[in-house]
């Protein structure tokens, strides 16, 4: 079952910069800051408390990001479960469901081919 947006992804110039923006000026708190390499950071910051994050990625790590559209990611307890349950309601799903050490992950589409994420711990 799916229990909430988990988060939305934002292509920045800046990481650095983007984090002083959204602390001092929105009030938001770092709720995830993980070195990738290459001093590429997955950063997630939102509400304190909040369930929803802004996942910051730097846009130097995505060719052409000024295309890109929105990146919903809805969290869920979990995903091969989901998956199931979406195909069975003729939901689209893209690809297999896959593992890291972040979590699980699997797309599906809407019905105007627009792709999202689930994801479950």
């Amino acid at each position: 079952m799916i229990t909430h947006i988990h988060t939305v992804a934002v292509f920045v110039e800046d990481q650095n910069k983007t984090i002083d923006f959204w602390m001092k000026k929105v009030g938001f708190v770092i709720q995830k800051n993980i070195l990738m390499g290459d001093h590429v950071h997955l950063l997630e910051m939102g509400p304190k408390g909040g369930q929803t994050c802004l996942v910051l990625y730097p846009r130097s790590i995505m060719p052409k990001w000024n295309e890109c559209k929105a990146s919903i990611v809805f969290q869920c307890s979990n995903v091969e479960e989901e998956v199931q349950r979406l195909k069975a309601n003729g939901v689209e799903i893209v690809g297999e469901v896959k593992k890291s050490s972040g979590g699980s992950f699997a797309k599906f589409k809407d019905i105007d081919g627009n792709e999202f994420l689930l994801k479950s711990d």
